[in-house]
């Protein structure tokens, strides 16, 4: 099976002096997705946790809601110049058929943009199901502050590449109950996203979803197609993010850092 790290030697410089090295990367490699053996798409992302990938990068798009729809996840066709598997292509089985995409997608999705590709953005809107603005969650500054570190301490790939996007999700009280990584942001959430449909746990009320970098419209629209009120993020968040998230009635987080963060949308839910 395909690692989520590549070792390659490199010329390293310090000042005036040099050598070679050792130096450990993350992998990116194509994932084709298929649905009742239909492709969907093409991502770009880190192997590992791919079954998580795909049920979240489903439910991101609208086609899957509950673990009762899902029939089945398994790798099929994709081999390399030696005929083994490339562990590259996932097959979704759905119950009831595949349904129909309420936009269009391009073929391939880079794991920089998951958005790419879509008709308008206004289409989007119109798919999230689960009311997060009825969600009275609270959670406390305090509990806040200390989850960047909890986070930071999971991220096991991040500590050799340091080149891996980090999404975690935590309880109101701060309790981490899953951290996934990858080179794409937006993977990064839908492999969170698909590990709690396969735990039966969607929607997420009550829950709080961290990422190490910014909150861009999608990784917004991705937490509330999952039922999580409240996303928080170390970095920025973008305009679109913030008018998506008042919209939506969910609470958007953005340079949770120490002791400090700026409450963008939703801040009655902070106790």
């Amino acid at each position: 099976m395909a690692r989520a790290t590549v070792r390659r030697r490199v010329l390293r410089l310090r000042g005036d002096e040099r050598g070679e090295r050792a130096d450990v990367l993350a992998a990116e490699e194509p994932l084709e997705i298929r649905v009742g053996g239909e492709p969907l798409t093409v991502t770009m992302r880190t192997p590992g946790h791919d079954f998580d990938l795909v049920a979240g990068f489903l439910v991101g798009e609208g086609m899957l809601h509950t673990t009762a729809e899902l029939a089945a996840l398994r790798y099929c066709a994709g081999t390399d110049a030696d005929g083994l598997n490339t562990y590259n292509v996932v097959d979704a089985k759905l119950r009831g058929g595949r349904p129909a995409l309420t936009t269009h997608r391009n073929l391939l999705t880079t794991s920089a943009c998951g958005l790419c590709g879509r008709d308008t953005v206004d289409a989007v809107r119109t798919r999230v199901r689960w009311p997060v603005a009825d969600d009275r969650v609270r959670v406390r500054p305090q509990v806040l502050y200390g989850l960047p570190d909890q986070l930071r301490a999971a991220q096991r790939a991040f500590d050799s590449t340091g080149g891996l996007h980090a999404a975690g999700l935590f309880t109101a009280e701060g309790e981490l109950l899953c951290v996934r990584e990858d080179v794409g942001r937006h993977n990064a959430v839908d492999k969170v996203v698909g590990w709690a449909l396969r735990e039966g746990l969607l929607p997420l009320a009550g829950h709080l979803l961290l990422v190490s970098g910014r909150a861009s419209f999608e990784l917004t629209q991705k937490a509330a197609l999952a039922g999580i009120p409240v996303l928080a993020a170390v970095s920025a968040p973008s305009s679109l993010a913030v008018e998506l998230a008042e919209e939506l009635g969910l609470t958007l987080i953005g340079f949770l850092r120490g002791e400090g963060a700026n409450v963008y949308t939703g801040a009655d839910r902070l106790a």
